[in-house]
């Protein structure tokens, strides 16, 4: 029932806005005419961070209102998300939302919150893939040396995230229960503390995005293994997919607005318009791809269908793991 609502309410808000007073259509005509309070539920440096600051860029200069990036980490990415849906519905305050949003619905076992419930989909950003690295002194430079090694040393591969409930860390969990490895999670406060204790070799794995990994790769500082994706990634097209050996693993970050659950339609309507602008410019587009991201961009309700189908596969790999953080 709660999916159901979410999709109904998402696919209604164009047949919604058209019943709204003049007035308000007006205002979201004008919208933004003050600063606009860009919310991140992880810790400067990571992913989010990187991918927030390439559209909240374009929209500074294209709308002239300063979009300022806020961010919240803790609870993964839960304070950041609720002090959103408590905030004022009226758009200048909104969420970069994503992966984890749709795992923490079932991760989390008392939020004060319900995501699906209590948030309005604005757009879909971007899908941004993840690739399995190790530190360099790992004797291993594939998947199948990896799982061999693995399991001749159990419990002795430390696998980072950047955070629990993190996209990193439930791709590392679905790589586990696909393989039966055993490996200690030891999550960091975002994706720039995971990674330095990588280099360094405090940690040896890590399922980290290309945009906060990509740089290493190339700068042959960390060695990659696989891509997370069901198809090699254009940039590294000798790279294998994780999938190529272990069948049926998939696992992929993606992030997009979400807006509290009373935001106007209209608002939304305009919010998804500017931020589709931004997307389909050329030099975003170019940054996205040279970060190995893909654009998504669309209607409200084709992020809402993202989200309700994320949090259905998430919350069976949560299910199957056992995992629960309070």
């Amino acid at each position: 029932m709660r999916r159901r609502d979410f999709l109904s309410r998402s696919f209604g808000l164009c047949g919604a806005a058209a019943g709204w007073p003049l007035l308000a259509r007006a205002q979201s005509q004008t919208f933004p005419n003050k600063p606009v309070r860009w919310v991140l539920g992880f810790a400067a440096g990571g992913t989010t961070d990187i991918v927030s600051r390439v559209v909240t860029q374009w929209l500074t200069e294209q709308l002239g209102q300063p979009f300022i990036i806020d961010t919240r980490p803790g609870a993964g990415t839960s304070l950041g998300t609720e002090s959103v849906i408590r905030s004022a519905p009226d758009g200048y305050t909104v969420l970069l939302s994503g992966t984890p949003n749709a795992i923490n619905a079932s991760l989390y076992g008392k939020l004060n919150f319900n995501f699906i419930r209590d948030t309005a989909p604005v757009v879909g950003i971007a899908s941004v893939p993840n690739v399995m690295v190790v530190h360099l002194s790992l004797p291993v430079k594939t998947v199948p040396e990896f799982l061999a090694y693995a399991k001749e040393n159990p419990s002795k591969v430390n696998m980072a995230s950047s955070g629990v409930g993190s996209t990193p860390h439930l791709a590392g969990e679905l790589f586990k229960m696909l393989t039966g490895l055993q490996l200690q999670h030891v999550p960091y406060r975002g994706a720039a503390q995971a990674v330095t204790d990588l280099l360094a070799g405090q940690v040896q794995l890590y399922f980290v995005t290309t945009p906060v990994s990509i740089e290493y790769i190339r700068a042959g500082r960390l060695r990659p293994l696989a891509a997370t994706t069901a198809q090699r990634l254009p940039d590294f097209p000798d790279l294998p997919t994780v999938g190529e050996t272990v069948p049926g693993y998939e696992a992929s970050a993606w992030y997009g607005v979400s807006a509290p659950k009373d935001t106007p339609p209209a608002v939304i309507e305009k919010f998804n318009r500017d931020v589709n602008a931004a997307l389909a410019d050329p030099k975003v587009k170019a940054r996205f791809v040279e970060l190995g991201c893909t654009v998504l961009g669309g209607s409200p309700a084709q992020f809402a269908k993202l989200i309700a189908d994320e949090t259905e596969k998430w919350g069976k790999v949560v299910k199957f793991s056992g995992l629960k953080a309070e």
